[in-house]
């Protein structure tokens, strides 16, 4: 079998397995959050949190607790590293120094999982497992929550702005989602070779006598929970190149398919709650264009060998992983950058430079193809909101998304979430080449205009589109280790994840504040199944309380309007396709033009 028939056979089994769960998952992701019921070990950490489930909160609420959530989960975890040389289990490995664990406190905590050392070396097990396994569930279910907030917001029907329960909805996340998930990929993987031992390392004698120690340890179950939370990171410096971690073609596909299952199905997620399965997949039908089209870019530049070397050897062999080949490679690396992951199962800094300049386009998009964990959904709904206005003043009618109103406010909300990224991107690597401070960081910096100048370009601008995008992959070539590239890519990490978030629920709070056009549903416009889950959602539990929150989950649909754009369909999508592309296009195609653009034409 030809590599590429064997590509296209991996990306065929690919789909056909998402296809199979994409409906019973999605609706199984739907049932988790609209259900009033909370399951006994729930009900145990809410009354030992002193928490009140069945308190609904504003966008302000909810806000307050995920920031002091997560900022507690940045001193905690901090405060893990450093004093790992004093803790048990540290396999006499010292603290982490002070700016290399903020760096890394603020990356797990963030989704992104940037790593600026070899974690075999740098990090204890104990580390790995109480700090940054624990956050991979924790930053997803997070994503999660305020995917869900958003949600909970275009549909609300009372106008009392209340979006939920964040505790309860990052309890459900984890426990009833990402636990049980990560069990099963981590078994999976186990199986088909990954490694998971409670050992530190394996001893063996070398042919010339030496003594070598390979690193062994938790790998299968650290791997799964970093693909299936769109996490990224790993307990190798290779990561998911590793044989330990990834041995072979067939793991290899089940990571890229725990990668995109959560983003693929909360689609259906979305379609279910909103009570129009259309809305969901017209979503799906942008992200999968977006996926397809730069996966096919990917392969067909990296199948064609470019520079001296490449030509010479038949293929871009270098940093490919030659058990994966090249379709796996571009499989795994337009899956990863278009979701917010960060795992690498080869070296981005050594793909051709027109498949790197896809990849590094792939996170610039936004990663809405499919998307990180809830932040894919919650950052295409934002770009749809964007849609929705631009539509209505097309057609000469206030812009409505829901029934509910997209005005000045809402507008300016959702166009400030979408300059994030771009300004923390393009200003801190302007600042970083401007100031030079990114001199004897580079492997051969060179002269003005040279190739090694104009790659060097492109490594500083793929780290802070990797940091401000909380993706966390890297052109390795670039050294991150000064004390200026851990504070400006952790300060990028931690304001491209909660700035976006904060101002996505004040989007969601503003539409929860508003009250749909119609008043009361129609009987035939809601489906069957929905309606059937409603009624299991109305369900009381008589061992605990409800979820007071649940009722505003339910879609009050407003009245056909020919005036009003419809937010389903193929006109939709080819609008929210085009808007997509054209805010990222003017955004940084100048950028590309000197970084990845002008490094395959030279």
């Amino acid at each position: 079998m030809s590599d590429t028939t064997a590509g296209l056979v991996q990306v065929g089994v690919l789909l056909a397995v998402l296809a199979v769960v994409y409906v019973p998952f999605g609706d199984y992701l739907a049932a988790v959050y609209r259900s009033r019921r909370h399951l006994w070990a729930e009900r145990g950490l809410y009354r030992l949190a002193r928490i009140d489930p069945d308190a609904g909160q504003t966008w302000r609420a909810y806000a307050v607790s995920v920031l002091g959530f997560s900022f507690g989960a940045i001193v905690l975890l901090y405060a893990l590293q450093r004093l790992q040389g004093v803790l048990p289990w540290n396999d006499g490995r010292p603290g982490v120094p002070p700016t290399m664990a903020f760096n890394t406190a603020i990356s797990f905590v963030t989704n992104t999982n940037w790593q600026s050392f070899s974690p075999e070396t740098t990090v204890s097990d104990l580390t790995q497992m109480l700090g940054f396994a624990v956050q991979n569930f924790l930053s997803a279910a997070v994503g999660l929550a305020v995917a869900i907030a958003l949600v909970r917001g275009l549909i609300a029907r009372t106008g009392d702005g209340l979006l939920g329960n964040f505790w309860v909805d990052l309890v459900r996340g984890t426990v009833r989602i990402l636990l049980p998930v990560a069990f099963v990929v981590a078994v999976i993987l186990v199986l088909a070779g990954a490694v998971q031992s409670w050992h530190s390392g394996v001893g063996y004698t070398l042919l010339d006598g030496r003594a070598q120690v390979s690193p062994v340890g938790p790998f299968a179950s650290q791997e799964a929970i970093k693909v299936l939370g769109t996490n990224g990171g790993g307990t190798f410096g290779a990561n998911s190149a590793h044989p330990f971690s990834n041995p072979t073609p067939l793991t290899n596909l089940v990571q890229v398919f725990a990668i995109l299952l959560i983003p693929v199905c909360l689609t259906r997620t979305y379609g279910t709650l909103v009570g129009d399965r259309r809305q969901g997949l017209t979503l799906l039908a942008v992200m999968g264009t977006l996926w397809a089209g730069l996966l096919a870019l990917v392969w067909f530049l990296q199948s064609r060998p470019s520079g001296i070397a490449a030509v010479a050897a038949g293929a871009n062999l270098e940093g490919t992983e030659l058990r994966f080949g090249v379709p796996g490679t571009a499989l795994f690396a337009v899956s990863t950058t278009g979701t917010s992951t960060g795992a690498v199962n080869a070296a981005h800094d050594s793909l051709a430079p027109g498949a790197g300049g896809a990849v590094l386009w792939n996170m610039l998009l936004g990663e809405v193809a499919p998307g990180g964990v809830g932040s894919g959904l919650y950052g295409m709904l934002i770009l749809a909101t964007i849609t929705v206005f631009l539509g209505g003043l097309l057609v000469g009618r206030s812009p409505e998304f829901f029934g509910k109103k997209v005005g000045r406010r809402e507008i300016t909300v959702a166009v400030l979430s979408v300059l994030v990224m771009p300004a923390l991107v393009l200003s801190g690597a302007a600042v970083a080449l401007a100031s030079r401070a990114g001199d004897g960081q580079l492997i051969e910096p060179g002269p003005a205009g040279s190739p090694t100048a104009v790659h060097g370009f492109t490594e500083v601008l793929y780290a802070y589109a990797s940091a401000a995008n909380n993706n966390g992959s890297a052109f390795g070539g670039l050294t991150v280790t000064s004390d200026w590239f851990q504070l400006s890519l952790g300060l990028a990490m931690f304001f491209g994840r909660f700035l976006p978030i904060v101002l996505v629920l004040a989007l969601a709070g503003m539409f929860a504040r508003q009250r749909p056009r119609a008043d009361e549903p129609s009987a035939v416009e809601q489906p069957a199944a929905l309606a059937a889950a409603d009624a299991d959602a109305a369900d009381t539990d008589a061992a605990g309380p409800t979820h007071a929150a649940s009722p505003t989950a339910t879609l009050v649909r407003a009245p056909a309007d020919a005036g009003v754009l419809p937010t389903s369909g193929p006109l939709f999508a080819a609008l929210l396709f085009g808007t997509t592309l054209l805010i990222a296009g003017l955004t940084f195609l100048p950028a590309l033009a000197l970084g990845p653009i002008a490094e395959a034409l030279l």
